[in-house]
Order: structure tokens, then sequence, then C-alpha cells
């Protein structure tokens, strides 16, 4: 990420190390650590999207992206968290400005999380609306100051996004996952609360990046554009501390093995080991997987991402294969001692496959509208 100041660079640095620090105990716990939550909420990601007018950085994909690649290297959960924390602020650009005003004024930094699957009910009242239900998988929802929810049900009221305070939440802990195991996207629950009106935007506009107080492109993409992003990031970073904990095992294999025999002048080179083989693919396959989610970034921040929505969910949920395929081969390759509960490696290939599953990357969900572009595009 190339940050602005000393000082950003700074924290940024301190949250990689905290992430990585506290990531076994994380792991074990399925809690994350409030020190790395401290460390990231320093960071200038929780406000990276975050309209300028309330004093955020309004920054690019590319810098966000590079940012929580580096955290999910140490920690994918906090990586992920991170995400969701610094993506929820676009969401919450779509607010009117007086909903952006409670949030932001004062705070460029709170600490925002989604629930973008309508559930619970509503009920318009004077004013704005009596909202109630429970709204699962809501990453760091713990340690959310505001979340943004949407609701109600097929049935009700057309779909919103309900802004709410952490005053007016609590939550059920309901996330025991095998990998991914500190995101805490645990289940959200409002028991009766009003909503004002300012603190609300149509489901529609939100997903269709139509966006009334804003011309920024970060604020003006569609979620398919971009849904991708928000999830395979964190996972990048995994694959490659997963990588990296791979090498390690590899070289200290190495160095305990017998040396072995010294090839005879003139004959042929000695072979190359299994090990390494698949070391080398895996790689490959991990720095592919970066360059396909570049592409995503390179659009986006080009303000093609309207344009290139079905493309760029196709290269995220491509790029989540390649991860799992490279990770799957770094275990089976590093053998039983890789298998055990602390090593790193099996904590990065539980990750990485536990989200690479997120419904945002399954690539037969980005399919069908991928096709389509490209048919209408031959056809033109």
């Amino acid at each position: 990420m190339t940050m602005t100041t000393t000082d950003e660079r700074t924290a940024l640095d301190a949250a990689v190390r905290a992430a990585a620090e506290h990531a076994g105990e994380a792991d074990r716990t399925g809690r994350l650590d409030g020190a790395a939550v401290a460390a990231v909420a320093a960071t200038p990601l929780p406000r990276h999207f975050t309209p300028a007018r309330w004093g955020g950085a309004e920054s690019t994909f590319h810098e966000l992206t590079g940012a929580v690649a580096r955290i999910g290297e140490a920690c994918a959960s906090t990586a992920w968290c991170a995400a969701m924390f610094a993506y929820t602020g676009r969401f919450a650009a779509h607010l009117p400005i007086d909903g952006q005003r409670d949030l932001w004024d004062g705070t460029p930094g709170a600490l925002l999380v989604p629930g973008l699957v309508p559930a619970g009910s509503a009920e318009e009242t004077e004013g704005g609306f009596l909202l109630r239900g429970r709204w699962r998988y809501v990453s760091g929802v713990e340690f959310a100051d505001w979340a943004l929810i949407a609701g109600p049900a097929p049935g009700g009221i057309e779909p919103r996004f309900f802004a709410v305070p952490s005053a007016d939440f609590t939550f059920e802990r309901t996330w025991d996952a095998v990998g991914m195991r500190a995101t805490g996207s645990h289940t959200l629950i409002v028991d009766e609360v009003f909503v004002p009106a300012h603190r609300t935007v149509l489901f529609k506009e939100v997903m269709g990046g139509l966006n009334q107080t804003s011309q920024a492109p970060q604020h003006n993409v569609p979620l398919p554009a971009v849904g991708g992003l928000t999830c395979i990031t964190a996972l990048l970073g995994a694959a490659r501390g997963a990588l990296a904990a791979a090498t390690r095992t590899a070289a200290a294999k190495r160095a305990a093995a017998p040396p072995a025999a010294a090839p005879r002048t003139g004959g042929p080179p000695p072979a190359g080991d299994a090990a390494s083989l698949d070391i080398a693919t895996s790689a490959a396959r991990i720095e592919a997987a970066g360059l396909l989610v570049d592409r995503v970034v390179s659009a986006l921040d080009a303000g093609e991402g309207r344009a290139r929505a079905f493309e760029n969910a196709n290269r995220a949920s491509y790029a989540a294969s390649l991860l799992v395929e490279a990770v799957n081969t770094l275990m089976r390759s590093a053998g039983t001692a890789a298998q055990d509960r602390g090593d790193p490696l099996q904590r990065c290939w539980r990750d990485v496959t536990v989200g690479c599953s997120h419904a945002a990357l399954r690539p037969e969900r980005a399919a069908p509208g991928f096709v389509e572009a490209l048919a209408e595009r031959v056809r033109t």
C-alpha cells in the first residue's frame, strides 16, 4: 500500500506485526485479540472509503488491496475484518448526508460492518422505521461501532440498508468454522429499534452503485464488480503466507537430510525433488491469482467497474480456485509435519479453503453474467 505519511506506513507495519503475533491464538480461540483490532483501527483502513467531507481518505482500490494482502500474510482473519471495516464505508457512503454525519462526523475511522443479505422485518413509522431481526455471518460484529444491515426479508417494504449503532444491537456467537475461525462472523440481533429515515438507503442503489451524494468512482461501483475483491484480498495474503511456511518447511527438511552423492562427471543433472516442483507450481498459481486481482483493481480504479462488473467477478472467482489449488498442493507436499495443529501452513490452508467458499467467490455465480457479457461483446 502506498501510504502518504510515515505515520500511516508505521501504523500498517504495526498492524501486520500484531496480526502475526496473535494469529495462532486467534485460530485457537476463534476470536481476534483486542490488540490486533486496535492496531487495524489505528491504520487508515477503516476510513479508506469514508468520503473526504468527513475526513476520510476516499482512496483507491489499489492501495487498499495491497494493505489487506499484507495483513493476510500474517493472519487471514484479521485481514478479512480489516477489509470489512474498509469496504463497508463504501456502502455507507450511499446514505443521505445526515446519515453520514451520524456515522462519521468527528469519527471518520468508525468501525463499520455489513449484513448484505436482506433479513428481519421493518415497519414504516413516523420519521423512519422500526427494525427487528437476525442477520447471520456479520464479520467483525463484536468490534463494530456501526452495522449497515439489509432488510427486510421478501414480502415486506422495498429492501433497504439500515445503519444501526452498536448500542442498538447485540450478537450471538454462532460462527465456529474450521477455517477463518477468528473473523467473528456471528449473528447480529436487533430486538426492535427505531432507525430514522436518514440512516437508510435503498438496497438497489447500493447494489447498483447508484450514489446520490458522491461522484467519486469508488462510491459508484455496482457490487458484482467489487464483491469478489472484498473477499479475495485477505485470502491472497494467506496463500502467500502458506507459500512462505511451506518453503521454510522444505528448507528445514533439506538441511536435515544426509548429503546426496555427488553426480558423475559428465552425467545428467540430478532430478528435481517433488517438494520443489510443488512449491514452484504453487508459487506460479499464487502469482497468477495476484495478477487477476490486479486486473480487477485496475478496472475499478480506471472507472470501468460498471462495464467490467462480470469480468471482475469471473476473475476473482478464478483467482480463488487458483489459491485453493496452490494451498492444497503445498499442504500435500509438506507431509505429516504440516498437520500439526500449531503449524502456520495448515492454518493458512484452512483459511484459504474456507474463505474461497464464500458466495462472492463461487464460479457458478459469476459465470452466467460473464458469458452473457462476453456474448454481447462478440455480437457487437
